[in-house]
């Protein structure tokens, strides 16, 4: 019986968020005071010129969503909220101390947990301390996610007047069925209500994250969810793999089965089906997992081939150093990637002690900054080239005769120093990106540790 290509590629895989993966970090020959000198050169190279961009985790939600795998602390009661703001505010003037002059700032993007937790006073001292410390660029861009069911129009508003023009807000889907098994109850009108805020306010660029693949998803289920985020015409889309990766510690992902879950040629045909729709109403699929209007940064940016991609997701603009704050934030200053602890209470201690909370990292190797360079290469452009001695290494064969099999199946083509990924290949970018992985292929995990490419 002939398998189909969902079938045959859909393998547990990383999505290369990072290369190195979290999980192929050499934290042997990582330290902080390594890491300290990495950002230092990593600033005095790119300031001036690009900026920098801050990726700040709050990681506070009233309530647990089982298909979530970030980091969060549960908890309905608020008091938590200046204590951490502090915290951040500490370990922001921590590297800015380390710093000759004030940073320019040109990405800030709030992520969680739930941004929209902290109320409009203290989401206002956040910002306002960043900048105590700092410049905005001329270009900067400004983001924040939001949970429909608790930003409010003074929100919407007091972020929008601090320079924030970006907004993305969770939809994940619209079924009643499906946000019960996720715990994520929350009605059409909500969304709707927040995006109409939104725009009247005038963000530049609203976007809505849904997912493909949840427990007890349906096509009827994926063609409603599009219909009415059409009717709503957000500007951006994130339309993602549901990640299923219960063995992550404090994940929640337990309020359902496994065999709940839509499966292979089943799963993709909801992201197919999703896809049509979207094309039909003006969106155009970008990079991985994501859809723009034409008139969205986002897609200018991948049309023009400048589109770029870190810990924050797809971004229009690229900044060589991004710091990240707060309790398991990463930071990235291109030779060498940091990440905070991951424990609450053991981030405010370190802070107290006037210690930068990183716990683990790694440095880049030349080779790790060359395969880096073609993996953002693959996800971003979905091509990539070897002409260059820059982006030679000595493994590229090896790489391309792994890649036969992708090719004969049509996914790729590959010419004499440079590939590109067809339109039949694009559900499979990151299977392509494994074979670019050679941490991967010289030590395959033993244990679970990636979720499911496809």
């Amino acid at each position: 019986m002939k398998i189909s290509l969902t079938q045959k590629y859909n393998v547990p895989g990383p999505r290369y968020t990072s290369y190195p993966t979290v999980p192929y970090w050499n934290e042997a020959t990582f330290t902080t005071e390594k890491w300290e000198s990495s950002f230092q050169k990593a600033f005095s190279e790119s300031n001036s010129q690009n900026g920098i961009s801050l990726y700040i985790h709050l990681p506070f939600c009233e309530s647990m969503c089982t298909f979530c795998g970030c980091n969060k602390r549960i908890t309905k009661n608020h008091s938590v909220e200046e204590t951490y703001i502090k915290a951040l505010l500490k370990e922001w003037s921590l590297y800015c101390r380390l710093l000759p002059e004030k940073p320019s700032i040109k990405e800030i993007h709030l992520g969680g947990g739930t941004p929209t937790f902290f109320s409009i006073n203290n989401l206002e001292h956040l910002i306002n301390g960043i900048f105590n410390y700092a410049n905005k660029a001329s270009d900067y861009e400004f983001s924040f996610e939001g949970h429909p069911n608790n930003t409010t129009y003074e929100q919407l508003k007091k972020l929008y007047d601090l320079g924030f023009r970006r907004v993305s807000f969770g939809v994940q889907d619209y079924s009643e069925k499906v946000q019960k098994a996720i715990h994520r109850i929350q009605p059409f009108h909500n969304v709707a209500k927040v995006t109409f805020w939104a725009k009247e306010i005038g963000y530049t660029s609203i976007g809505h994250d849904i997912i493909f693949g949840l427990p007890y998803q349906t096509i009827e289920d994926v063609v409603d969810t599009i219909e009415k985020t059409n009717s709503l015409k957000p500007d951006r889309l994130a339309f993602y793999s549901y990640a299923h990766v219960p063995w992550i510690k404090g994940n929640g992902q337990r309020g359902f089965n496994e065999e709940n879950l839509p499966k292979d040629a089943e799963k993709r045909k909801l992201y197919e089906i999703g896809k049509q729709l979207l094309s039909q109403n003006d969106y155009h699929e970008i990079g991985m997992d994501h859809f723009a209007l034409s008139s969205d940064s986002l897609y200018k940016s991948a049309h023009n081939k400048k589109m770029h991609r870190n810990f924050m997701g797809y971004s229009s603009s690229k900044t060589q150093l991004m710091i990240g704050l707060g309790v398991s934030s990463i930071s990235d200053s291109w030779y060498s990637f940091a990440q905070n602890t991951k424990n609450l209470e053991d981030y405010y201690q370190l802070l107290e002690w006037d210690k930068l909370p990183v716990v683990k990292g790694h440095i880049l190797t030349e080779e790790d900054l060359i395969i880096r360079k073609h993996i953002l290469n693959l996800t971003c452009q979905l091509e990539t080239s070897w002409n260059d001695s820059a982006l030679y290494f000595k493994e590229i064969e090896d790489v391309l005769e792994n890649l036969q099999e992708i090719e004969k199946d049509g996914l790729i083509v590959i010419e004499k120093d440079k590939l590109k990924i067809t339109e039949a290949g694009r559900p499979f970018v990151r299977n392509i990106c494994m074979a670019f992985d050679l941490h991967l292929k010289r030590k395959s995990p033993q244990t679970n540790l990636f979720s499911m490419t496809v």
